[in-house]
């Protein structure tokens, strides 16, 4: 049976502290984004970072889905997925809070993996014209995020 359940990677218990949120109801591709930006921070440089997003004073880098994205000074496509950051927000002060019970610092901690994979899609649906409707589901995120000491 596997110590390691619902994560992608294996940490060592004494140096790292691990948090996982399933079924987010954010967009996947945004938090995909969302975590590009903020892998290998510290953790306090991260939640600042992602606090500075959710007050729109920070773009997130658009890498991937920026067809048709404006530019922001000094990043190039980029826009304030605050939905995501807040999602992501809270499980990497999860995180830090699970290093502070462990008894680890989590001043001098850093994210050393954060994953994000498609979670369930709720299904639903918008009513139109006609007595028709068209399908309106509800995409969900899986969030993972382990954090580990750095010297």
């Amino acid at each position: 049976m596997s110590t390691n359940k619902g994560y992608t990677t294996v940490s060592d218990p004494d140096t790292s502290a691990k948090a996982l949120a399933k079924d987010q109801p954010v967009s996947p591709k945004f938090a995909r984004e969302v975590a590009g930006m903020i892998r290998g921070m510290k953790v306090e440089v991260a939640v600042k970072a992602l606090e500075d997003v959710i007050a729109e004073e920070r773009p997130v880098p658009l890498k991937r889905y920026n067809k048709r994205v404006s530019h922001k000074a000094g990043v190039g496509p980029g826009r304030y997925p605050v939905k995501a950051s807040r999602a992501i927000l809270g499980v990497v002060k999860s995180a830090a809070s699970n290093a502070e019970y462990k008894g680890l610092v989590s001043s001098n901690m850093a994210i050393s993996t954060i994953s994000i994979a498609r979670g369930q899609t709720i299904p639903g649906h918008m009513p139109r014209a006609q007595g028709r409707a068209t399908q309106w589901n509800q995409e969900t995120a899986n969030i993972e995020v382990i954090i580990e000491e750095v010297e």
